[in-house]
C-alpha cells in the first residue's frame, strides 16, 4: 500500500525550524522564507504540506498566520495546518483561507465534543493531532502530559470522522532515531481512522521499515508519515522518499 510523505514545516517565530523532542529552546532554523521552503518540497514532488505553528500551540491561538499565508500563497499542493486552533472559528477561518486539513491537538484532548461538531460540519478536512510521552497524551506544545493513554483518546473519536489521527512520539522527534513503529501499528490495529505516524525518521531506511512492518501488519491502517529534519538535513532525499513510499 503506498504511503504519503509529509514533508514538515514547522514555524517558530515566523521561520522555519525543527525542535528537539518537542523543546521551543532546542530550536534549529532552517529557512526565514516558509513561502519559498514550502514550494521547494511541492517542487521536489511532494503532494502534501504539514505545516504546524509552534508559537500558536503553546499560546492557544494562531500566532504565525503570516508566514501559513504565505505558504498558501506559494503552493497548490494540500496544506494540512495544526497548532493553536480551538474553536470552530478558527478552523472555519482557516479552511476558507485554502488549508486543506485542520489538525486538532489540545482541543482533542480538552474539548472532544469540538472534534465531533467539526467532523459533522467538515467531512474530510479535520484531522485529531495525538502527541505522546512514554504513550501519555501531552498538550499545549507538548508542555502539559496527562494521564490519558494515546489510545484512549484516538478510541473517543472512533465515530467522529476523522480524516486521520496523526501519531507523533514526542521522545522521538527531531531526534532521527527511527519511528516508534511498534506502538504507532499498535495504535492503528486498535482503531478505524486512518493513521499518519510522525518522529523520529532519520534516514531512508526507516522508512523502508514502515513500509515492511505495514506490509506485515494489515490490521490497522496507515496511510503516511511526516517527516521533519531528516529533510532538511539532506539525510533523507525527498524524491527518493516518494519513491520508497510509493511502491
Amino acid at each position: 500500500m503506498p504511503l504519503t510523505l509529509y514533508p514538515a514545516i514547522d514555524l517558530k517565530d515566523g521561520a522555519c525550524v525543527r525542535l528537539r523532542r518537542g523543546e521551543m529552546a532546542d530550536a534549529t532554523v532552517y529557512s526565514a522564507d516558509p513561502g519559498a521552503q514550502a514550494r521547494a518540497w511541492q517542487d521536489a514532488g511532494c503532494h502534501w504540506l504539514h505545516v504546524v505553528d509552534l508559537n500558536g500551540a503553546f499560546a492557544g491561538r494562531p500566532v504565525n498566520a503570516e508566514a501559513v499565508r504565505a505558504i498558501l500563497a506559494a503552493v497548490t499542493v494540500p496544506v494540512q495546518l495544526g497548532g493553536g486552533i480551538r474553536d470552530m472559528a478558527g478552523i472555519e477561518a482557516w479552511l476558507e483561507a485554502g488549508v486543506r486539513r485542520v489538525i486538532l491537538g489540545s482541543a482533542a484532548a480538552k474539548n472532544p465534543a469540538l472534534v465531533h461538531a467539526a467532523c459533522r460540519a467538515h467531512p474530510g478536512r479535520i484531522a485529531v493531532g495525538i502527541d505522546a510521552r512514554e504513550s501519555r497524551v501531552a498538550t499545549e506544545g507538548w508542555a502539559e502530559t496527562s494521564s490519558m493513554s494515546a489510545l484512549e483518546l484516538a478510541l473517543r473519536f472512533e465515530d467522529a470522522g476523522a480524516a486521520a489521527i496523526i501519531y507523533t512520539d514526542i521522545g522521538r522527534d527531531g531526534m532521527l532515531c527511527g519511528l516508534n513503529v511498534g506502538q504507532t501499528l499498535e495504535l492503528a490495529a486498535r482503531i478505524s481512522t486512518p493513521v499518519i505516524a510522525s518522529g523520529g525518521v532519520g534516514s531512508l531506511q526507516d522508512l523502508a521499515a514502515l513500509k515492511q512492518a505495514v506490509a506485515a501488519n494489515p490490521a490497522g491502517r496507515i496511510d503516511g508519515v511526516i517527516v521533519g529534519r531528516a529533510l532538511y538535513d539532506g539525510r533523507v532525499d525527498p524524491r527518493e522518499a516518494l519513491t520508497l513510499l510509493a511502491a
